[in-house]
């Protein structure tokens, strides 16, 4: 075996029982203090860090830990000895090291950030010096999940009968929901490749070339407004199978995820996974990604003002309510104003609201309501002293919006949430087609290879259910999947009702039509951010957090300063010309 002059150990990995052990051991320094006879160094390396103590006996070592700065890189060799003050908030604490000889590596300039556990900077500046963040423990501890996520995933799915296969980056712009990032292409000259926004067409296909299940760890591209829980490159745990139906599909990821638990987390999930329909998380939680942690559900009160005088309810498609119990005496109209002002962030005109107390229903609206309205929430709603109410009033899908995410803000607001808890629900029968204004038409609300239940389309396209499951956890889609069209008559039909031409679809799907001649299995797949995943493990609410060179909110990555200006020579080759005002 040979020897290593850089490490005999890690010191993240030094505890109690290598005390009297001679080590050599390197990383950056992270903190100096020096007592005059004695100079205490913490050293940092990618499994964690333990304290160095030189002494005035180490002589030249002395001398030179006396000048050493904070990320300087050294090695170090020295006796572990155990420690007399134990230090109980490190896994190194019962230890130190007695160092008799340092050597440095490199020296470090004054960082512009702090690196430690915690730190003051900037996410920008932790951004554009990106490599210095990484050196953080809580980034790599992010690291190391994500990385035992992907070994738990591939390990599983390898017992399973998946096979790993990649499929293309440079691809053909498709239409699948969101804008594609293009890729020029030299030597077919003003054609472009795009960057794939998923597998999905590709893993269809490795269904047809008899591939019976497929799975891959996959970079995908969307151009697109970007959020918390989002970015432009962002990584799925992909997967494709033939001749399997929905509940296949579930019990397949449900042992998936419960390995994942055990084997990251150490929790042990029995309990077979939620299910829920669309409709019913809607009208019920708002949203399509319910967090299950806490109640507050939505209650409708449409019928209870369906003769009202009130101009906002009569007025409205849907009425909802959220009740809050016995919070009336917690929110001050200032305190009103700020929910209202959540429900406006969400394209709700405004926000009604009443408070309950002995005497009865109380606030601004309480005035245009009639005493039979007012008996009615009562009843209905089981309404105690000191319940409060806050109402939506306006078109079904507005109302659901803003009192679902309304909902999510009053559980932080008011500590409803248990971190430690994780629940997860599968959301079924999805509506197959939405109508997107911004393209006057329908699109497909999942992507326009899903199956239509009892494979047909109903007379009104937008009452037509889809064949999807979407995996939700703690209020987060995870994941997304469907039953697959295999049949090219109902993939004609699909393509009619979002509006692609047949010209369209022979210039853009031709192949995969044809594709479709030769004899198409059942098949359904799934995919899963991880990204998300690891994001939800890790306890962060923040994707940035769990990706080693993330791009920032305005998809840029300051750390390389990219996207960039590419000289007039690359244009030309390419055979591309910019506007003047851009140039």
């Amino acid at each position: 075996m040979s020897i290593n002059k850089y490490r005999s150990h890690y010191l993240g990995d030094l505890r109690k029982e290598n005390s009297e052990a001679t080590v050599t051991v390197s990383g950056w320094v992270k903190k100096k203090r020096n007592l005059g006879e004695l100079i205490f160094v913490d050293v940092r390396d990618g499994r964690g860090y333990a304290q160095v103590i030189f002494t005035k006996d180490a002589g030249e070592a002395y001398e030179l830990a006396n000048g050493l700065r904070s990320e300087d890189v050294v090695t170090i060799s020295g006796e572990v000895k155990v420690r007399k003050d134990i230090n109980t908030e490190i896994p190194t604490g019962e230890i130190e090291i007695i160092a008799s000889d340092l050597t440095v590596i490199n020296k470090a300039a004054v960082t512009p950030m702090i690196i430690d556990e915690e730190t003051d900077a900037l996410e920008d500046t932790r951004l554009e010096y990106r490599y210095l963040d990484l050196r953080r423990g809580p980034i790599q501890e992010m690291l190391r999940l994500r990385h035992k996520i992907t070994m738990s995933v591939r390990n599983y799915l390898d017992g399973e009968g998946f096979l790993e296969i990649e499929t293309p980056m440079l691809t053909k712009a498709t239409p699948e929901g969101a804008r594609d990032y293009l890729v020029p292409s030299r030597v077919n000259k003003n054609q472009f490749y795009a960057l794939p926004q998923s597998p999905q067409i590709y893993k269809n296909l490795l269904m047809l070339g008899g591939i019976d299940r497929y799975f891959q760890i996959v970079k995908c591209f969307r151009d697109e407004d970007l959020r918390a829980d989002r970015q432009p490159e962002f990584t799925q745990i992909d997967m494709e199978l033939a001749f399997v139906e929905e509940e296949q599909i579930m019990e397949i990821q449900e042992r998936m995820f419960k390995k994942i638990f055990a084997d990251v987390k150490g929790i042990e999930i029995e309990d077979k996974f939620e299910r829920m329909t669309y409709d019913h998380a809607m009208n019920n939680y708002g949203l399509d990604k319910p967090d299950l942690r806490f109640d507050l559900k939505l209650q409708d009160v449409t019928e209870i003002f369906a003769n009202s005088e009130f101009k906002v309810f009569s007025s409205a498609e849907v009425i909802k309510t959220i009740v809050m119990p016995n919070m009336a005496d917690k929110y001050s109209r200032k305190d009103l104003e700020k929910l209202e002002q959540v429900c406006k962030n969400h394209h709700a005109k405004g926000m009604a609201w009443l408070k309950m107390s002995e005497e009865g229903l109380t606030g601004p609206i309480a005035k245009f309501l009639s005493d039979e309205e007012k008996a009615g929430l009562v009843s209905n709603l089981n309404l105690t002293a000191n319940d409060l109410l806050v109402f939506g009033a306006d078109t079904w899908d507005v109302v659901c919006s803003a009192l679902g995410n309304l909902r999510n803000h009053i559980a932080r607001l008011e500590n409803l949430i248990n971190d430690e808890e994780y629940r997860f629900v599968w959301i079924t029968d999805w509506p197959l087609f939405e109508y997107d204004e911004e393209f006057g038409r329908y699109i497909a609300m999942h992507h326009p290879f899903t199956m239509p239940q009892n494979n047909k389309f109903a007379d009104n396209v937008l009452e037509t259910k889809a064949r999807a499951y979407d995996l939700v956890l703690n209020g987060y889609e995870i994941g997304g999947g469907s039953i697959r069209i295999n049949d090219r008559a109902i993939q004609d039909e699909m393509f009619k009702h979002v509006g692609l031409s047949e010209e369209e679809v022979e210039e853009k799907f031709g192949f995969y039509l044809k594709a479709y001649s030769f004899g198409a299995p059942a098949h359904a797949g799934i995919a899963f951010g991880l990204d998300r995943m690891t994001m939800i493990l890790g306890g962060t609410e923040n994707i940035r957090d769990v990706i080693a060179f993330p791009k920032n909110a305005k998809a840029r990555e300051p750390m390389m300063d990219s996207p960039a200006y590419v000289s007039e020579a690359q244009l030309e080759e390419l055979n591309i010309s910019l506007r003047e005002e851009e140039k």
